[in-house]
């Protein structure tokens, strides 16, 4: 992929206006390649020169259409990775599922040769302890995933990788596929989790840490992540012998950490104290599952952002990393170092950090409240925590 090709290709990037997609498409299109942006929508003005096309995945014929003369897909859409949008199943299904056969099926059919999916962690993943996993690792068994999310991105990224070698509908060659699993991604903008931590900050609920202070998770910034998606679908040419056909890589900053100490110089660097109070992680857990209950109960009425949902509890507090050896050897993946500096100084130039404020009639209410649920969680955990460990 560059500048020098005699015949300029053309990339297609599902979930294209989204913070990743964005990015991906916009560092591919420096390198002298044609990006289409496919989304139902953007959420940031388009630079020129890169194409947005609006569809959905979930409808093969929009799908199909945008893949005209298109060499290369990174299909990145997805839907129910975190809060409330983890507990609409069906969505989850139709995006996650349907929206990814879709895209294979059109690879095929419009003679598309490289397929490069973003799959996720969580296809192993499912609160187990894992020390420098690698990729030989079998998958979760669909039935032990504790949310519908990592069940269809399993599901996905297997039907991907089984794509690999179909042959294509103009009977030119076959496709290539393979799949990336990243953890969880920071960088400046992101507008799916940190934004979500912040106003968890902000509004004085950030009051806890939990689980065992020696756990460690992965996190992958922005411009790592691209890096590894740019060398994989390199990674799927013949001039690299398509050594990444079929395969699955790990991808993170190949640093594991503690979840909240990685969090600690967002929370101090906006002004914040970081909280000393520290809960078990089974308490946390089930706090989280009431919560889930509650929002079965009640979601179609009012459809509230859960604090915590059971998966993003143990993706937080358990200890699981992955060897990022597979990833260098054979793409010649080379995650750079970064800090949370730069997401620091974009919240801050939007505001974010301690603003004066009176102790209202509200704020009472609101903080007797949240002590009277974690009694109440407290006293429902203690004897089933009790039984466990007899």
């Amino acid at each position: 992929m560059g500048p020098e090709n005699t015949t300029k290709e053309t990339v297609l990037i599902t979930g294209g206006g989204g913070y990743f997609g964005f990015r991906l498409g916009c560092a591919i299109y420096q390198k002298g390649v044609d990006v289409i942006l496919f989304d139902v929508k953007p959420l940031q003005t388009v630079p020129a020169g890169i194409k947005f096309m609006q569809g959905d995945v979930c409808c093969l014929s929009e799908v199909e259409e945008a893949l005209r003369d298109v060499i290369c897909v990174f299909h990145i859409a997805s839907y129910g990775m975190s809060g409330r949008e983890q507990l609409n199943r069906k969505l989850i299904e139709d995006v996650n599922v349907k929206g990814t056969e879709n895209v294979i099926q059109a690879c095929k059919s419009r003679g598309v040769s490289s397929l490069v999916y973003t799959s996720t962690y969580n296809v192993i993943f499912g609160g187990q302890i894992i020390e420098n996993g690698d990729e030989s690792l079998p998958y979760l068994p669909l039935h032990l995933h504790p949310d519908h999310y990592s069940r269809t991105k399993s599901l996905a990224e297997m039907k991907v990788l089984e794509a690999n070698g179909a042959e294509l509908g103009n009977g030119k060659g076959v496709l290539r596929t393979c799949a990336l699993r990243p953890a969880g991604i920071y960088g400046p903008g992101e507008q799916r989790h940190l934004p979500r931590i912040v106003s968890y900050i902000e509004r004085g609920l950030f009051k806890f840490v939990y689980g065992d202070p020696l756990s460690l998770v992965e996190f992958v910034h922005v411009d790592n992540l691209v890096q590894a998606h740019i060398l994989a679908s390199e990674a799927l040419k013949v001039n690299k012998n398509h050594i990444a056909a079929g395969q699955a890589y790990f991808i993170s900053d190949g640093r594991p950490v503690n979840n909240f100490e990685f969090f600690r110089p967002l929370v101090e660097g906006l002004g914040y104290k970081f909280p000393t109070c520290r809960l078990p992680l089974s308490l946390v857990y089930f706090f989280a599952f009431l919560t889930e209950v509650v929002h079965f109960l009640v979601g179609h009425v009012y459809n509230f952002q859960p604090l915590l949902t059971r998966t993003e509890v143990y993706k937080t507090g358990v200890t699981h990393y992955f060897s990022m050896e597979k990833a260098r050897n054979e793409l010649g993946y080379e995650p750079q170092q970064y800090s949370l500096n730069e997401v620091v100084e974009w919240f801050r130039s939007r505001g974010c950090g301690p603003k004066p404020r009176k102790y209202t009639i509200m704020h009472c209410v609101r903080d007797g409240g949240l002590l009277l649920l974690l009694i109440a969680v407290m006293l429902s955990w203690f004897p089933s925590a009790v039984t466990f460990s007899l």
